[in-house]
């Protein structure tokens, strides 16, 4: 920056005292401080990447400023501009968390460091009892024994079952209006509406979880279903529920289904699932990091997970915020220099500390907020060989196709408005300005063309 300001300096020194030479004028004092003043107009108007210089009148047709080692000459090119901002980023696995157990009892089994589990499949086991795997966005969060029972942790359940290829039965329609079996009124394998046997083993279904057994009859909600489902419109008691849009009900088919799936899976086949059976995620899990080891208590952290995406982590300051949004087309350079398209998949801003001695709201605690960008790849396979490594995100702005552009040294801020450049031959020739970027500049008008010299600040 130290020698664009010299540069500018030198040139505006150049042009002033030669338009007072050419015009018999003195070097006065006050002409000096008035060639001062046209210098430091120039620095003012320096840019980060390169230098504007003042010209202060003349046609355009007099003799050239000296040449010296301030100034040299260079073509006009024809290119692409992009207005692209590059930052650092992190290429890792995306959503970590950690796992703890749930319950009592002690560790027996955990999978090894990177291994990655599945639906269906167990995560670890206490007590040699296995805690497996399901999809989904709501965690089981409580004991699903009783008929009629009504929730979106049952719609996981009822999902997850009939991927595995289980037959679950038919699902009650939303709208529909179900009664929630009274504590004392019957075993939920005993007291079954007509038709409850659906889906038992006796009809016929597998109990393996390797293909669908056949499909059961009946169309979903229609007339008295199982687990004391009505027609929808009927009054809600204190035991009723109403299925919502997303619900899943706990008929005594799902509940069939639930045994058999225990069977396979190596759980005791009671037909009700504790929140200890199963730990829910979105999709498959990669495991990061152990925790704990065999023998620790169960109810510790065990693992630390991730999800077996790889995406790109960007930390971006405040003032660039501006130029990034979800969606935006994003290049990842590579530590072998080599790139892979992307897009902007998600912004969020995370907030830490808070806590301060009084303990009230965090106040008197300091309190950092940072926000990253979370860069999706369009092909995955190009980072197939890397588990994490620094990387550059490459932000894609406004872009202009083969226009003309000089260094942003080469332009003359003109006294009466706009901007000039010097061509070889010492023609100041006015031109319209374009975009910025990566130290050049856009321009336009009579007299430069593709390959034209004009002057430009060292």
């Amino acid at each position: 920056m130290a020698s664009e300001h010299e540069a500018a300096d030198t040139l505006a020194l150049r042009v002033t005292a030669r338009e007072e030479a050419d015009r018999g004028v003195p070097p006065t004092g006050r002409r000096r401080r008035r060639t001062v003043g046209l210098a430091v107009a120039a620095v003012l108007l320096t840019g980060t990447t390169g230098a504007l210089v003042l010209w202060s009148g003349g046609d355009g047709n007099g003799p050239a400023p000296e040449s010296g080692p301030g100034i040299r000459k260079v073509a006009v090119v024809r290119t692409d501009l992009s207005g692209s901002k590059e930052m650092d980023g992190t290429l890792g696995y995306d959503s970590p968390r950690t796992l703890r157990g749930t319950g009592e009892g002690r560790v027996t089994w955990l999978p090894a460091r990177g291994a990655t589990v599945t639906r269906g499949h167990q995560l670890y086991r206490v007590d040699e009892r296995p805690t497996v795997l399901l999809y989904g966005s709501t965690p089981l969060y409580r004991r699903l024994d009783t008929p009629g029972t009504v929730g979106r942790d049952v719609r996981v359940l009822a999902d997850n079952l009939k991927a595995l290829g289980y037959d679950i039965g038919p699902q009650p329609a939303p709208g529909t209006v179900v009664r929630r079996q009274a504590p004392g009124e019957g075993s939920p394998r005993t007291d079954r509406a007509p038709g409850a046997g659906r889906g038992t083993p006796s009809s016929g279904a597998s109990a393996s979880p390797t293909g669908p057994p056949a499909a059961s009859g009946g169309g979903e909600g229609q007339g008295t279903g199982e687990a004391g489902e009505q027609q929808p419109g009927a009054s809600a008691g204190p035991a009723r529920s109403t299925v919502r849009r997303g619900d899943g009900v706990l008929t005594a088919s799902l509940m069939s289904a639930v045994e058999r799936w225990q069977k396979a899976a190596g759980l005791d086949p009671t037909g009700v699932l504790d929140p200890a059976d199963a730990v829910v995620a979105k999709s498959a899990v990669r495991v990061s990091g152990l925790r704990a080891q065999p023998g620790d208590e169960a109810a510790d952290e065990l693992m630390s997970l991730t999800s077996t995406t790889k995406t790109v982590t960007v930390p971006v300051e405040s003032l660039d915020l501006g130029s990034v949004s979800t969606g935006r087309r994003v290049t990842v350079v590579l530590p072998d220099r080599s790139t892979t398209p992307g897009r902007v998949a998600a912004i969020s801003t995370v907030v830490q500390g808070g806590g301060g001695e009084s303990g009230e709201g965090g106040e008197g605690g300091d309190r950092q907020s940072t926000t990253n960008v979370t860069v999706s790849l369009d092909d995955p396979r190009a980072v197939k060989s890397l588990d994490s490594a620094p990387v550059q995100a490459r932000f894609h702005g406004r872009a202009r196709k083969h226009v003309l552009a000089v260094p942003v040294g080469a332009l003359l801020a003109l006294r009466e408005g706009g901007y000039a450049v010097r061509r070889a031959d010492g023609r100041l020739v006015p031109v319209d300005t374009g975009m910025f970027a990566r130290g050049l500049v856009e321009i336009s008008g009579k007299g430069v063309d593709e390959g034209t010299k004009v002057e430009t600040t060292a």
